[in-house]
């Protein structure tokens, strides 16, 4: 679950991590009293969607009267911001974060995150903070170092090498340290599968603050973090997401053209491997798991015949734990109020495979039927032009 700016600066402050002064606002009158409650006389007002590049897309605005920020404000509440990270579909802006200006005498890039090929949490810094980190390591890879990490956190020799690796010295060298020791206390104690400061700057008066923070939580650690929990903004969330999940559906929207349903994650990630080798590309990923129910079958097919971006279904199901006639009887329900306006393509293998095919059948429905799953790619990418 990610969380936004203001969200993930409230969670390091906690943790002892400096981070500028801020108030969020979801009106332009809040944007304004903001600046009464901050010092200074610079404000940055930021959009808060859950997506990167912000500043170039417009979100990100540096005013120097009330003024300024009531008219920043007036432009951002309520725009579409589209940036690399967002598609080109966008994210609406339902509130903002004014924050206090700091006088910047550097920045640098540095983020945590569960390095699932050393099975340990890796750090990763940067000289070249405030950029596109992807562009950084493909153009200039000795600009990163990536440090993985024992679980109490990185010692003395890792932390000297990150410093160097920033330029650091002396005092900053020191205070590294104890904000490397910091950050890796707020990952593991908040379940965060990734914390990310983009810039962590150096001001001209040599503190090390956290002036861009995005934290994204495990959700299977979700129950033991109510408090980071209840920060989730439905808002910035798919609503086909939020509806599969409370079917009990792992459902992840996708910007291709085939629906796909299938059971157990491996079996999905090949048939979206093979979707793709066709030339197609998938609408979704959606696993309806082992134990899944007529009912929950019914609402993932309802899913998809809901989806305007869907033009052919593919419906993989290798039938073990998960019985062929279920899922045939959940596409019998489901059409009951949504119907099939799109080609449907079935492989059903499995128990209760010749129940499912014959159940599909009695109903007269036009589902193509394929008898493996190259055979089903090529029939959906067919017929998803």
């Amino acid at each position: 679950m990610n969380i936004h700016e203001y969200q993930a600066k409230e969670v390091l402050k906690a943790g002892g991590v400096a981070v500028p002064d801020g108030v969020p606002a979801r009106s332009i009158e809040e944007a304004v009293e903001a600046t009464a409650q901050l010092d200074g006389s610079v404000w940055v007002v930021k959009a808060q969607i859950h997506a990167g590049g912000r500043g170039k897309a417009g979100g990100v605005r540096i005013c120097k009267s009330a003024n300024e920020v009531r008219q920043a404000a007036q432009d951002m509440l309520g725009l579409k911001l589209v940036t690399k990270q967002t598609g080109e579909q966008g994210k609406i802006v339902h509130q903002l974060y004014i924050e206090q200006g700091l006088e910047i005498a550097h920045e640098f890039y540095l983020s945590l995150l569960v390095d699932r090929e050393t099975e340990a949490v890796s750090f990763v810094v940067s000289p070249a903070g405030g950029m596109d980190i992807e562009a950084v390591a493909c153009e200039n890879p000795e600009k990163i170092l990536s440090l993985p990490v024992s679980p109490t956190g990185p010692d003395g020799k890792q932390c000297a090498a990150m410093a160097d690796m920033l330029g650091f010295e002396g005092e900053v060298k020191k205070q590294f340290a104890e904000l490397a020791a910091k950050l890796f206390a707020v990952f593991t104690e908040r379940d965060c599968s990734l914390l990310e400061l983009n810039p962590l700057i150096l001001t001209t008066a040599g503190e090390l603050v956290a002036l861009d923070a995005k934290i994204s939580v495990d959700d299977n650690a979700l129950f033991r973090q109510p408090e980071v929990a209840s920060m989730r903004d439905l808002d910035e969330e798919d609503p086909r997401e939020i509806e599969a999940a409370a079917s009990g559906l792992n459902y992840i929207a996708l910007d291709g053209s085939i629906g796909c349903m299938v059971n157990g994650a491996g079996l999905a990630m090949a048939t979206m491997d093979i979707i793709q080798l066709k030339g197609s590309k998938p609408a979704n990923f959606l696993d309806v798991g082992g134990g899944v129910t007529v009912e929950a079958v019914t609402e993932a097919f309802k899913l998809l015949f809901s989806d305007n971006h869907v033009k052919a279904v593919l419906v993989n199901i290798f039938g073990g734990i998960v019985r062929c006639d279920i899922i045939a009887t959940g596409l019998l329900e489901a059409i009951k109020t949504h119907p099939m306006r799109v080609p449907v393509i079935m492989r059903l293998v499995g128990t209760n495979e010749e129940e499912g095919r014959r159940l599909v059948k009695d109903a007269g429905l036009d589902v193509r039927w394929a008898n493996d799953l190259d055979e089903a790619a090529t029939l959906a990418a067919a017929a998803a032009v």
